[in-house]
């Protein structure tokens, strides 16, 4: 039964405006080879970034960088549309999540910033 349902969710939320304008937004970036990879820079000095952040070097040479080429990409019209487009559906998929976990009593406070 919670298969189901969760199989459920999975279907509603591929059918979300979030999840289509996402799709659209990432076909249109990717197109640019220069842009795509722009943006794989990026989600790789993220996760760099933020390693970096929990072990306590908020000066990361990663961050700096990170900061760059997220300054590059804002100038691009359709990287800026996917990264928002991202954002909106990860923002959906975390709302999820803590609803999920509020239904079972798992604290996330500690995930929060």
């Amino acid at each position: 039964m919670v298969y189901d349902t969760a199989k459920m969710l999975a279907s509603e939320m591929k059918n979300s405006v979030e999840y289509r304008e996402y799709t659209a937004a990432k076909t249109r970036a990717m197109e640019n080879s220069t842009t795509r990879a722009l943006i794989d820079e990026y989600n790789k000095l993220q996760i760099r970034s933020q390693a970096a952040m929990i072990a306590g070097d908020k000066e990361s040479d990663s961050l700096k960088k990170l900061q760059k080429v997220g300054e590059l990409l804002q100038f691009d019209a359709d990287a800026s549309a996917y990264l928002m487009a991202e954002f909106r559906l990860k923002r959906m998929l975390g709302d999820v999540y803590k609803i999920l976990a509020e239904a079972v009593e798992i604290d996330l406070s500690p995930l929060e910033a």
